[in-house]
């Protein structure tokens, strides 16, 4: 007896006929995409925030930049 009443001759015939259906890089890359949505609903739960910064917005201007920022343009000038 394997899981509730299933054997383990059935379970791997089943295991068989997805694998022959949906081919094993398309389950691979389901089993990919389910361990990593997983990964992320983990740390969403646990409120741990391990995500790289910006390097954009840790950049320092350059010192010896010649040339003057433009100035932005707001709504109200147009």
């Amino acid at each position: 007896m394997g899981f509730s009443g299933v054997s383990m001759s059935e379970l791997l015939i089943v295991l068989l006929i997805v694998a022959l259906l949906f081919g094993t890089r398309r389950l691979r890359t389901i089993g990919t995409d389910l361990g990593t949505a997983i990964r992320g609903f983990r740390r969403s739960m646990s409120g741990v925030d391990d995500e790289k910064p910006d390097p954009e917005s840790k950049r320092v201007p350059d010192a010896g930049r010649t040339e003057e920022p433009r100035p932005t343009r707001n709504e109200s000038d147009t």
